[in-house]
């Protein structure tokens, strides 16, 4: 019989590529894996990630008000969720969603926070900032989520090198190659940690 399974949402606003890496990752461990991925969830109906997902047949939603933190908290609570992981989800978590899955509800990050974080800083306006501020490196962040942006406890970091000549563009590659490694891994770990086998 298999060890228990940690019961994983994974909530997306556009394409999903980091909701394909965790969902891949997952798929490849089976039944022996520490959590499995049951609901994928965006606040846009054509998100990409909605399709990733359908396509490997995980059950979807979207989220039609995502400021009302009952109604998140209440399609969480029917799919029976243990961990929340946001992967490219660019709408704020409402206390009420961050406060019932403390400790259990995280979030990537593309850029070694606490640097480059906060509210606004997301996607190509991070690496344009990074650039501006003549940084050696850069990488990946995994975080817990509370009611302040990029704020709570660090997880696991990847750091990857900011190189002469880099773009926004070319620099946030590197970095999405670096999330693609680092959540799933630290999702993994920290599903171990929920079900007491770690």
């Amino acid at each position: 019989m298999p060890p228990p399974s940690i019961r994983l949402a994974l909530l997306a606003s556009g394409d999903g590529s980091n909701v394909q890496a965790i969902l891949d990752y997952f798929d490849a461990l089976g039944e022996q894996g520490p959590a499995k991925v049951v609901l994928v969830a965006s606040d846009r109906a054509q998100a990409g990630a909605l399709q990733r997902a359908a396509r490997l047949g995980v059950p979807t939603a979207v989220i039609e008000r995502p400021a009302d933190g009952a109604a998140l908290a209440a399609l969480l609570e029917r799919h029976e969720i243990d961990l929340v992981a946001l992967a490219g989800y660019l709408k704020y978590i409402p206390a009420a969603v961050t406060q019932r899955w403390s400790g259990a509800i995280v979030n990537v990050h593309p850029a070694l926070l606490p640097k480059f974080g906060g509210a606004g800083m997301y996607g190509q306006r991070v690496h344009l900032a990074v650039l501006a501020a003549g940084e050696v490196e850069s990488g990946a962040t995994v975080h817990e989520v509370d009611e302040e942006y990029d704020h709570g406890r660090i997880l696991g970091q990847e750091r990857v090198p900011v190189e002469r000549g880099d773009t926004a563009a070319i620099l946030g590659a590197r970095v999405l190659a670096a999330e693609h490694r680092l959540y799933p891994r630290t999702l993994h770990t920290l599903a171990l940690q929920l079900t007491g086998r770690s």
